[in-house]
């Protein structure tokens, strides 16, 4: 199916063939999800779930889903993460609301939550909360905890606290602009910050590099100018933090761990992603 016809093509047409002429575009344009991606976007477009597309394979598209579909096909065969493309994407038990003004949250994130569910601390911070995806599941999944989230980004805010208002979860989590909250100590803080180096830039996805926000994934030349800073003024107040858990990139746990040590706190480990990747540093205070 051509980008420039579907609109046409799939008027009236049977959801068998509105998801092969989709498939077909998308795995033209390198797209390697491409029929997951397809019925993603025509449940979206059509308000049906995926399971329906299977029993009725023969069902005609109603003429505006049709329509629908065939934008969000042709922003997909952009590279457009779908997340953006439906406004939506799951996160643990929450489901976020994202824009091109915060990163698409990721599985392997989903290591933070994780951390603090097994430590259960009384407060959290969470630095670099852009969408609040972090923040926000941990405030659903931890409800004693008190959770305080920052971002230097005032889009990102605007993005996570709409999403704490709709999830009924903004009376559990206080916003603050900038790196660290002006005063307070934490049983754990989380960080998912920047990690990419200039060097990896150009070798990501049409998705990431073409569409997510720079800033919130490259810090700098090495990818750990961020958490060096970070680490740095926690050094100069290790009250701020009994225990921190920071997302890394793929070879950064060691320097990370080093980090860590250096910052005061003297048990840390690391632990992987679904790939067995290293994923997470997480140091703890005796």
């Amino acid at each position: 199916m051509q980008a420039g016809r579907e609109g046409r093509e799939n008027e009236g047409a049977p959801v068998r063939d509105a998801l092969g002429g989709a498939v077909d575009a998308l795995g033209a344009a390198g797209v390697e999800s491409a029929r997951l991606d397809a019925e993603l976007l025509l449940s979206q477009a059509t308000g049906w779930p995926r399971e329906r597309f299977a029993t009725d394979p023969d069902e005609p598209l109603p003429s505006g889903a049709s329509r629908r579909f065939a934008q969000m096909v042709r922003r997909r065969v952009r590279r457009e993460p779908v997340a953006y493309i439906v406004g939506r994407k799951g996160f643990r038990g929450i489901e976020m609301e994202v824009d091109p003004r915060v990163l698409v949250p990721r599985p392997e994130t989903e290591l933070l939550v994780e951390v603090a569910l097994q430590l259960a601390p009384a407060t959290v911070l969470d630095v670099g909360t852009g969408s609040g995806a972090v923040a926000l599941a941990v405030a659903d999944e931890l409800p004693a905890a008190e959770v305080t989230a920052t971002d230097t980004s005032t889009d990102a805010l605007e993005v996570a606290r709409a999403n704490a208002v709709r999830l009924g979860l903004d009376d559990r989590v206080e916003f603050a602009a900038g790196a660290l909250p002006a005063r307070g100590s934490f049983d754990l803080l989380l960080a998912n910050l920047p990690y990419v180096s200039e060097s990896d830039w150009e070798g990501l996805q049409p998705e990431i590099r073409e569409h997510e926000p720079r800033k919130a994934l490259v810090p700098g030349p090495t990818g750990l100018e961020a958490i060096r800073s970070l680490l740095a003024r926690i050094a100069a107040d290790p009250s701020l933090a009994r225990a921190a858990a920071l997302e890394v990139g793929a070879g950064q746990d060691r320097e990370v761990a080093a980090l860590l040590e250096q910052a005061g706190f003297d048990r840390v480990e690391a632990r992987p992603d679904l790939a067995g990747i290293p994923r997470a540093v997480v140091g703890h205070r005796s």
